[in-house]
């Protein structure tokens, strides 16, 4: 927990001074003050969080992390858990979804795995921050111990510290582990105190019969292992997973070094939610890219005060949607970077 401890205390608050610069350059632009809305507010927040008016993303990074969950014991996805490292190797083979749209953006992914059930074959890109053979079924006891969880989050620290050197102006996160919409439904109840049926959806796309077993195996996690929400190791480590740890930790580096998060759907919410009740502090870090068609998410985005960027009912997963919004917090920036202001075009201002 030292690491963590540390990561903790060298959360700083956004930068007051370069938000405000931001903000008077905005509204100095051709344009009527506020009529580019969140892009107009997102160039502001990467202000304080980079304590620079005027800066600059260059190096763009998604880290999308792979683990299993011991709870597809209980048939809680369509999918079995061979998919994950099948997936796994679609990523390196860069055949993926988030490959295309990183691609597209411009940013580098970076996968890791967490805990993926099987031995992976060495890859020069795969980064191997294995926590264990996947996670224990959580509806028979928790679903890691202390250790492990604390384990999970040092190595999304380490994925975020490793990849400096690299550089990275503007971070996204992204999953993959069949299983682990429950695990983030779990998460969701434990946290929000919401009703179980109410923050868990389809997943990978189960039928009805389907959906009522899934609610009710993390109904049975919940009761038994009884998650304290004040303690939130004690809630990663009963009903969550290791890439979801990860995620958490990721986050936590991203604000410890001044880096804007932008966080995918369902089960990078989960983790916002482990990581902003480790450090409130993280909150001003994050950024929404999207609301996810499942239904906890938009539950998670209410309890942390988040505005989704996008509404396009996706729910992949892997960074798919961290993508699409790093697109835009990168349009935000160049706007406020290279839109003529009214003095430089010569442009009449408001009566």
């Amino acid at each position: 927990m030292e690491k963590i401890n540390h990561v903790i205390a060298s959360i700083k608050p956004l930068d007051e001074r370069a938000m405000a610069e931001a903000r008077r350059r905005q509204d100095s632009l051709t344009k009527p003050k506020g009529s580019l809305g969140q892009l107009e507010s997102l160039s502001i927040q990467v202000a304080g969080i980079k304590r620079d008016p005027r800066s600059r993303i260059i190096n763009k990074v998604i880290f999308t992390l792979t683990g299993d969950h011991g709870v597809m014991q209980e048939g809680v996805s369509a999918y079995p858990s061979e998919v994950t490292p099948q997936m796994v190797y679609n990523f390196l083979r860069g055949g993926a979804g988030i490959n295309v749209l990183a691609r597209h953006v411009g940013a580098r992914v970076v996968v890791a795995d967490l805990g993926v059930a099987s031995v992976l074959v060495r890859h020069p890109a795969l980064k191997d921050k294995k926590v264990a053979m996947g996670t224990k079924n959580m509806a028979k006891g928790p679903a890691m111990s202390q250790e492990e969880a604390m384990r999970s989050i040092e190595a999304g620290i380490e994925l975020v510290e490793e990849e400096l050197a690299n550089g990275i102006d503007l971070l996204g996160t992204g999953d993959m582990g069949i299983g682990n919409t429950t695990s983030s439904s779990a998460i969701t109840a434990a946290f929000t105190g919401a009703d179980v049926a109410t923050v868990t959806g389809r997943g990978t796309g189960l039928n009805d019969e389907g959906w009522e077993r899934k609610v009710n195996v993390i109904k049975k996690a919940l009761e038994l292992n009884r998650p304290d929400r004040k303690d939130p190791i004690d809630v990663l480590s009963k009903v969550g997973g290791f890439e979801i740890g990860g995620i958490a930790g990721v986050i936590l580096a991203g604000a410890k070094y001044r880096i804007p998060v932008v966080i995918d759907g369902f089960v990078s919410g989960a983790a916002a939610l482990i990581a902003t009740s480790l450090s409130p502090k993280v909150k001003p870090y994050l950024i929404a890219s999207h609301r996810s068609a499942e239904p906890g998410h938009q539950i998670i985005l209410v309890h942390l005060g988040l505005k989704p960027l996008l509404d396009l009912d996706l729910r992949l997963g892997e960074g798919t949607g961290a993508a699409l919004g790093i697109f835009l917090v990168e349009a935000s920036i160049r706007i406020l970077n290279e839109m003529a202001s009214f003095a430089e075009a010569g442009v009449s201002e408001k009566i």
